[in-house]
């Protein structure tokens, strides 16, 4: 068997199975896989279903943003292949009802607060400039990153890893949020910002105050990580250090620390409701980080509109995509 047949056949099978759940049909047999962003676009108008080349990402970006992540971010969060071809999947069963296929794409990143989201979001799918690498996420990835700049002992990360190790058939990544922060899991999923009234912790709400506004509120990253390393007298404990990722960095309640996503919404690929679906089931695809960036300082890039439909229209969130 020749390389690029053995390619086709192993994208097809990643395709196939994402975290051992079937996804839908496999990519035609002997077709070459989805190598620039403007073939990726094609794919996409086409509703083909393509494997991916690893050289591309997407990342879901606010409509007519200029970065990949809004300015004061210093890294960019960002899906693979992986990712593009369960986008291409989506499109492919579901582009008649095209709020399916948007909404399905920001849950898949890990949005919360969906029922409601009515931002146009739009999905960037691009190259790396050359010597630009992306990394897997990990709770361990961000203290190599950033741990030297706030003053963070390694114990802090090893307490960290720990409470999100227990994560399994019955406790997800909210729980161990909860776990770490002390904020209430219910409130959090309700849309409640992290207060003393839902629970959280003294160390994570000292450490989100020191921190400073998040570059969401037009910060800079790199100025909240030192705000912590000047302003912060707590303990620099597993809860402070996760308020840091949380405020700088934009790794919410739902993110995982080991480079998956997931979501407590109904996984566009299970036809069950969320409710019968198991915490496995909710994880999704491969994420990674890479240094934020201009779109038009990307070798190359397109940028595809997603339709969102009508908040408070989306009842398959909760009932499932098949319905």
């Amino acid at each position: 068997m020749d390389l690029r047949r053995m390619r086709t056949l192993l994208c097809a099978l990643v395709l196939a199975v994402v975290g051992g759940l079937v996804v839908g049909p496999p990519a035609a047999a002997g077709q070459r896989c989805v190598r620039t962003p403007a073939e990726y676009l094609a794919a996409w108008q086409a509703r083909e279903v393509r494997c991916v080349a690893p050289t591309l990402f997407g990342t879901t970006h606010g409509r007519g943003d200029p970065f990949l992540y809004p300015e004061g971010f210093a890294y960019a969060w960002a899906g693979g292949s992986v990712n593009l071809e369960a986008y291409l999947r989506l499109r492919h069963r579901y582009g008649d009802e095209p709020a399916k296929v948007g909404v399905g794409i920001l849950s898949y990143v890990g949005y919360p607060g969906l029922d409601a989201w009515s931002y146009p979001t739009d999905l960037a799918v691009y190259t790396l400039p050359r010597g630009v690498r992306a990394t897997v996420p990990t709770f361990a990835e961000w203290f190599r990153l950033v741990g030297h700049r706030i003053g963070f002992p390694r114990a802090a990360l090893r307490d960290l890893e720990r409470a999100y190790a227990r994560v399994g058939r019955d406790e997800d990544v909210v729980d161990a949020f909860e776990d770490v922060t002390g904020c209430d899991r219910d409130a959090l999923l309700r849309g409640a910002w992290p207060s003393a009234e839902i629970g959280c912790g003294a160390a994570f709400l000292d450490a989100l105050a020191a921190a400073g506004p998040s570059p969401y509120e037009g910060a800079d990253s790199r100025q909240c990580f030192a705000n912590v390393a000047e302003g912060y007298q707590g303990p620099r404990d597993a809860a402070a250090l996760r308020a840091v990722l949380y405020q700088c960095q934009d790794a919410g309640f739902l993110n995982t620390g080991v480079g998956r996503g997931y979501n407590t919404y109904a996984n566009p690929f299970v036809c069950a409701p969320a409710a019968e679906q198991s915490v496995r089931q909710r994880h999704t695809g491969r994420e990674f980080i890479l240094p934020n960036a201009r779109l038009d300082d990307l070798p190359s890039h397109v940028d595809i509109p997603l339709d969102i439909g009508e908040p408070g229209r989306r009842a398959f969130l909760h009932e499932g995509w098949c319905g």
